[in-house]
């Protein structure tokens, strides 16, 4: 099946940090490249895997759960820890869930977490119908590009098939469970004005962690998919900073003395 334009998984090898980037639900890479093209511009080793199920076409994402998902960032992030010395892990909105699982289950193989908009519930009044609704109706409306800047699209599907929502329900479950084993050190950027996530999801993230080196950034000109957003080099400036604060090899940059942004592979 072909795939949707910009949902290519993105690899680029650097140095010795590597950093793994887990997209959203019915998303793809390309929410979340240009993140990864400017942590890779600095030299850093980048992973950006495209999820089972994603970036094709809604029915393909109704043969597959959160399992399938998950399986795939874990055999990325074991690559990478062959690959390299260090590595951190990151994600936008259910990638951000998919990111905390991964910290709380391989420990100290991870260095760090960001995370923007981290998913922790389905907040929709149907989604405790989902185990029966999801057998009378198909889909449902989509959730791609809630962003604030004028002229940014998210590639992601139109329609969210709701056998994975429901998958997604019971993942997002088990890492809320599992959140108190996360002890690495964290950073949290969140979106007050977020038409997909609240920013309560952040809240609870922060208050069941046991992280005790926490950071909280608000990213007050973007909605949903800051990463596309007027908030975009924030974001990736931040995870710079915290990724050099915390990997001796990385060099910290002077504010504002970074390279321009990419967005290619």
């Amino acid at each position: 099946m072909p795939l949707l334009p910009g949902a290519e998984p993105f690899r680029r090898d650097g140095g010795e940090v590597g950093v793994l980037i887990c997209h959203g639900f019915t998303g793809s890479p390309q929410s979340v490249r240009p993140w990864a093209a400017y942590l890779a511009d600095r030299g850093l080793t980048v992973s950006v895997p495209l999820l089972p199920g994603h970036g094709t076409r809604w029915q393909d994402m109704q043969l597959t759960t959160w399992q399938d998902w998950y399986a795939e960032v874990d055999r990325e992030l074991r690559a990478l820890t062959e690959r390299c010395s260090q590595v951190f892990v990151c994600g936008l909105s259910m990638g951000g869930a998919l990111a905390l699982r991964l910290a709380a289950r391989h420990g100290d193989a991870v260095s760090g977490v960001a995370v923007v908009n981290p998913a922790n519930r389905v907040h929709d009044k149907a989604g405790a119908l989902l185990p029966v609704l999801r057998y009378v109706l198909r889909t449902t409306k989509g959730l791609a590009s809630d962003i604030a800047k004028p002229g940014s699209v998210e590639v992601g599907y139109e329609r969210t098939p709701l056998h994975a929502a429901h998958s997604v329900r019971k993942f997002f479950l088990q890492v809320d469970s599992e959140l108190p084993q996360v002890t690495q050190p964290l950073l949290v950027m969140t979106s007050p004005q977020d038409h997909v996530v609240p920013p309560s999801d952040s809240e609870r993230v922060l208050g069941r962690v046991s992280s005790t080196d926490v950071r909280h950034k608000l990213l007050e000109r973007s909605f949903h998919v800051a990463t596309l957003d007027h908030d975009a080099e924030l974001i990736f400036q931040e995870t710079y900073d915290f990724i050099a604060r915390l990997a001796p090899s990385v060099r910290a940059e002077p504010a504002g003395e970074g390279k321009a942004v990419s967005g290619g592979a």
